[in-house]
């Protein structure tokens, strides 16, 4: 089958996460996490979302556009594994795919006009700002929900959280942000707890410090043995 499908973004996602370093692993994993679905013209209509707001959760179905094309692998090294063992492409839900065609779970916080935009508010995302949004789906309880589904090598949540914890110029700053985004530190202590290092054990006992983006605000921690020390919290000046 020589067939080659064109597909146009019907949306675009404005997110926290800003560089891939430091988003979940998976949807849910942060509950903090926010969105906001921009969908595009010609798109963009009232009337293609009516009965959307009766859903709690959707479906996205996007595009892993922070991997280079082509770039697909036939085995991959899933965290949950430790890192250290390979596993079938199509067994994981790696980037690294044939199609670079990610599908998340996600929570529906509201629908609204700003700006004459149609955005749809998310939560609990696991999606990298700018994300290319192909379609939009409603998640059913009855259907999707399948309780004695089995998870492979990921058949339970992660149970390990990291405790965080702040130097005294850290707590400061965070304090401050929470005046100019709200939820700052939980959506921070989420991200953390789930431990966002790389999963081989070499590159961990090599690198103890850390640094990632939420929004525009640089974070810089380090990892000890009693957890993670979050050292610095600097908001980057918006450039215009």
């Amino acid at each position: 089958m020589d067939t080659d499908f064109v597909f146009r973004p019907i949306g675009v996602i404005h997110s926290c996460f800003s560089e891939k370093f430091g988003i979940p692993r998976q949807p849910g994993l942060a509950p903090d996490a926010r969105a906001a679905l921009e969908v595009l013209p010609p798109y963009d209509r009232d009337e293609a979302f009516r009965g959307l707001e009766n859903f709690s959760h959707l479906w996205i179905v996007f595009v892993f556009h922070g991997i280079p094309t082509g770039k697909w692998r036939p085995t991959v090294r899933p965290p949950r594994l430790g890192g250290n063992r390979r596993t079938g492409v199509f067994a994981t839900r790696s980037g690294f795919r044939p199609n670079p065609i990610g599908m998340s779970a996600v929570a529906l916080e509201g629908i609204r006009r700003f700006k004459s935009k149609l955005l749809l508010d998310l939560s609990g995302i696991d999606l990298l700002d700018g994300t290319p949004v192909l379609d939009i789906k409603p998640y059913l309880p009855y259907a999707d929900g399948i309780g004695q589904a089995v998870g492979g090598f990921a058949d339970s949540p992660p149970t390990a959280h990291i405790p965080v914890a702040y130097t005294a110029a850290a707590c400061d700053a965070c304090k401050r942000m929470e005046q100019k985004q709200p939820g700052f530190t939980r959506l921070l202590e989420q991200v953390l707890g789930a431990d966002p290092r790389p999963a081989y054990v070499e590159a961990h006992a090599k690198r103890t410090e850390f640094g990632l983006r939420l929004y525009n605000i640089n974070i810089r921690w380090r990892c000890g043995s009693k957890g993670i020390v979050v050292e610095a919290i600097e908001e980057v000046p918006e450039i215009g």
